[in-house]
């Protein structure tokens, strides 16, 4: 009984922190790279797409769950393959050489999209 109590106690005091989370303030760290700017080099990328006139998409948010080492060099983007086997169309963030840390070399990141309404 005690411990659910202090269970219910603990979890009833960790929603204000995870209602505060968003992807607007997971912003970059020396040592991890934020969704916020995986996510703004996914819309840059859907802004060049979106230019050249074909089709209009719209940026989705990033998986939350996603925490990848901060990248050392520039992020690339680029329509992520069907291979993958995503359930929606992606824009994968890649980052080719990540800060050193003992988890990985290299990351990417599936940023899903769709089409904006009335789009062909």
């Amino acid at each position: 009984m005690l411990r659910s109590i202090v269970f219910i106690t603990a979890l009833t005091a960790c929603i204000p922190c995870l209602a505060s989370w968003s992807v607007e303030t997971d912003r970059s760290t020396p040592d991890k790279h934020g969704l916020f700017e995986i996510r703004e080099e996914a819309r840059r990328f859907i802004a060049q797409e979106n230019a050249k006139g074909h089709e209009r998409w719209d940026v989705l948010e990033p998986n939350a769950k996603v925490l990848v080492p901060r990248c050392a060099v520039p992020l690339q983007t680029r329509w992520a393959p069907k291979s993958l086997g995503r359930s929606k169309p992606s824009v994968m963030v890649i980052c080719a050489t990540a800060v050193p840390n003992a988890v990985m070399e290299r990351w990417d990141v599936p940023v899903p999209v769709e089409r904006k309404s009335g789009s062909p």
